[in-house]
């Protein structure tokens, strides 16, 4: 007979999270699947680089720009429902995709398709800090959650090649609908529905200020506006005030009085800007510079991916025994290696050398994740998981808009060495954030959420 934990059976909690790790799996090789495919959207749609970096940037910026709001919303209305949305939305949106006669069709269409999948992530994270209470389970389904991310990440490159290769890139769409017709059913009959005992208040000044600053950053480093830092400055420091003094906040600042949840929230920022770029530029590299063909390049990736399947799970193991400093730093050393040989990157690089580069990467970034999403929701009252972790996921996707954006800004071995000098930020923010000093300004941040939390409930 199975145990049960609560109301829900472990047999049953473990197809919720494998439930909620399918939406994982298509928003997170949707990330990198397409990179593969952007030499062939290219000839086949004439687009100009800058189109093609916003087929990237649509969408993570729309999942940065709105997995607070999507948060709040199955916070107020249901998870499950919310979740549900987000899966159909997410396959409409695909299927639009893989039907766009022209590169601003598909920039519509990819922007459709990150509405609904800004409504899978934050809301999966928080129906599995619901379902796993206990601080040892959470901690192996986080674990579970972060291995997910590096493996879906890493096949993306190989799967969009042969899929590529053997029906075009239009194939690259087609592979979420059966993901998303089966997560579809499994939610329906497994997941419980469930609601936040406090309802959040909307906050459509900080969302739009929030939005207003992402998209001015991002488009001033594609199209080559560096005017446009200028607002989003300004927006920044115009939203940290009104979020300061507003009762119920879009995003919480008392969140970043923690410094383990700081240092993430930046080391994921550091991490995915690396992973942007890399996948952006390798890319490109692999099939407009050595004239690879996209199967060929996915089978390249094949060495990052093996890496990260393997030191993913690692990742969640180490900081189960010794915590998140040990994964940090090592993630830290083994991507600064990697940007450190991309300097060294030409038209006759070994292809031997391309496969420890990609590997090494592949090392680190798969022992980056987890830590991430731990030190996140570590110590946060069960009320505000769901908040925290949105936030960690919306540091990724701001990482890997800013990773291809400076794709086109910076050349060759610029990119590379200022990639080295963010991904060594990882090392330092790793033993800082495990420090005493660290640990108790997150024990003091709790408390304060918690009452935060008990005078909404009043």
């Amino acid at each position: 007979m199975p145990t049960t934990v609560g109301e829900l059976t472990t047999r049953r909690k473990y197809l919720v999270l494998a439930t909620c790790c399918l939406s994982l799996l298509i928003v997170s090789m949707d990330s990198t699947i397409v990179n593969v495919a952007i030499p062939a959207i290219r000839g086949d749609l004439d687009a100009p680089m800058s189109r093609l970096q916003w087929i990237i940037d649509i969408y993570t910026l729309t999942l940065a720009s709105l997995m607070m709001l999507s948060g709040a919303a199955a916070d107020r209305i249901g998870r499950r429902h919310v979740f549900r949305i987000g899966l159909a939305t997410f396959a409409v949106g695909s299927l639009l995709c893989s039907l766009a006669p022209t590169v601003e069709t598909l920039i519509g269409a990819r922007f459709l398709q990150a509405i609904g999948g800004c409504m899978l992530n934050p809301v999966a994270m928080s129906i599995i800090t619901q379902v796993f209470t206990g601080r040892v389970e959470r901690a192996r389904a986080i674990g579970v959650w972060g291995a997910v991310v590096g493996i879906s990440m890493a096949l993306g490159p190989t799967v969009g090649g042969v899929l590529i290769d053997a029906f075009g890139w239009r194939a690259v769409f087609w592979i979420n609908l059966p993901i998303c017709a089966v997560a579809l059913i499994l939610t329906t009959f497994f997941v419980p529905e469930s609601k936040s005992s406090t309802v959040r208040g909307v906050d459509p000044i900080g969302q739009a200020l929030a939005i207003g600053v992402l998209f001015a950053a991002v488009f001033g480093l594609v199209e080559g506006q560096p005017i446009l830092f200028a607002p989003a400055v300004i927006g920044l420091v115009i939203f940290v005030r009104y979020e300061s003094r507003r009762v119920d906040p879009f995003i919480d600042p008392r969140f970043f009085r923690s410094v383990p949840f700081a240092s993430a929230t930046v080391i994921a920022v550091f991490a995915f800007t690396a992973l942007g770029a890399f996948l952006f530029t390798c890319s490109l590299y692999l099939q407009n510079v050595r004239h690879y063909s996209a199967v060929h390049t996915g089978l390249l990736y094949l060495a990052m991916a093996g890496a990260m399947m393997i030191f993913s799970p690692l990742s969640g193991r180490l900081i189960g025994r010794y915590g998140t400093k040990l994964p940090l730093v090592a993630a830290g050393v083994l991507l600064s290696g990697a940007a450190l040989l991309l300097t060294r990157l030409g038209p006759d690089t070994p292809v031997w050398q391309l496969v420890v580069t990609f590997a090494i990467f592949g090392m680190g970034f798969g022992l980056v994740n987890a830590p991430i999403t731990n030190s996140a929701v570590n110590g946060m009252p069960q009320e505000r998981t769901g908040a925290a972790s949105a936030l960690a996921s919306t540091s990724r996707q701001v990482g890997v808009s800013i990773g291809v954006a400076l794709s086109g800004v910076l050349l060759g071995a610029d990119l590379w060495w200022l990639i080295a000098g963010l991904t060594l930020g990882i090392v330092i923010l790793g033993f800082v954030s495990n420090t005493q000093w660290a640990l108790r300004s997150r024990d003091r941040v709790a408390p304060l959420l918690e009452q935060k939390v008990a005078t909404h409930a009043g």
